[in-house]
């Protein structure tokens, strides 16, 4: 029997430019470059989610990293009193082969996390957490949130390692060009989101070969409102890259409302300050009743391209979508060239907004 050939695939809308309504995508001259800064205060009669993935090498070792995550749940009441906390976790671990977990252990302790051992940190884990993890997941419990981003920090934390050691990225593609040969370039990120789409210039260079766009932030704790934020597992003069969330929820007019915050950033050597290279702040409505998204609107504050921030047209989506289904209905919608990976994150986080919202007193 002949083997019928497929017709090929069409392009996906940002391969040629376009976004997901069939307009031109948005072009922007550079990445940006605008810290977003402390902080917001907290708002009375809101509850506040932190969490931070920080991830070093005590052997100094760019394989074998050691990962601590923190996450936070609190309510400050309406009087403006002390905060309330509602729940916390954390989990402790290392990776084998930057991306493999080689032990994982929660804290309080939970005897089923550690069957996450030899999972590689991407949608594969997501599927091993789901099972783990049901009833949390259901709960929208921190700690669910801690393991979904390891995913995400596992990736990008090699470009903190790489701000303490600069030879590191050139080691790389050094490796890469004698494996593939003297043509080698980063085509096979194309495709991955939509700052990699087809003629991106992420893509025109080897790894190695200038850097990606950072920039230099203040502490993301409010020097006004210290209660603000969980203590950071990892700060000082050494090597450290940490990803950290802010999600602010409260209810009025009938909606629940959300604030966010995301940040990717590594200390540098020689300073105090941190760098970036992802940020986003996100601030969404659902209705009060229903949870379904209404509204959504993300501003930039650091991103490595300047192709990045188009994905922010293709948000609108995923409105009408009820929040709790987001981490499934953001990864079917916005995948590959339609979406940014981190933004995407932040929107799938959301989906523990109307679970939190709940615990708010009537």
């Amino acid at each position: 029997m002949t083997d019928v050939a497929q017709p090929p695939r069409p392009p996906e809308p940002a391969a040629v430019g376009l976004d997901l309504s069939g307009n031109p995508l948005p072009l922007y001259a550079a990445a940006p470059s605008d810290p977003l800064g402390h902080s917001p205060l907290r708002r009375p009669g809101s509850i506040r989610r932190t969490m931070t993935v920080e991830v070093d090498w005590p052997g100094e070792d760019a394989v074998h990293g050691r990962f601590q995550g923190r996450a936070r749940d609190i309510y400050t009441p309406v009087d403006g009193d002390d905060p309330v906390l509602i729940a916390q976790d954390a989990i402790t671990g290392h990776f084998a082969d930057r991306r493999t977990i080689a032990d994982v252990a929660a804290i309080p302790p939970r005897a089923d996390v550690a069957s996450l051992a030899g999972e590689r940190a991407g949608s594969n884990l997501r599927t091993a957490i789901d099972r783990v993890l049901h009833r949390e997941k259901q709960e929208g419990a921190p700690l669910y949130l801690l393991l979904d981003d390891l995913a995400g920090a596992s990736l990008v934390c090699m470009w903190g390692w790489a701000r303490w050691h600069p030879g590191y990225l050139q080691e790389q593609a050094a490796v890469l060009e004698q494996a593939a040969g003297a043509g080698f370039t980063v085509a096979s990120m194309e495709g991955v989101c939509i700052g990699f789409r087809p003629g991106s210039s992420a893509l025109l260079h080897k790894p190695g070969q200038g850097t990606p766009n950072s920039t230099q932030v203040v502490p993301l704790p409010n020097p006004a409102d210290p209660a603000g934020w969980h203590a950071f597992a990892l700060d000082g003069d050494f090597g450290n890259f940490r990803r950290a969330r802010l999600i602010d929820i409260w209810r009025e007019d009938g909606l629940i409302h959300v604030d966010a915050l995301f940040q990717d950033t590594s200390s540098l050597p020689g300073t105090a300050m941190r760098e970036a290279i992802h940020e986003y702040r996100l601030r969404a409505t659902a209705d009060g009743a229903t949870g379904r998204l209404l509204t959504l609107d993300a501003t930039p504050g650091t991103l490595p391209h300047a192709e990045c921030p188009a994905a922010m047209v293709n948000m609108a989506v995923v409105l009408g979508t009820p929040m709790e289904d987001l981490r499934a209905t953001v990864l079917d919608r916005l995948k590959r060239t339609a979406g940014c990976t981190h933004l995407n994150d932040m929107i799938r986080s959301l989906a523990e907004a109307p679970v939190l919202a709940a615990k708010l007193p009537a």
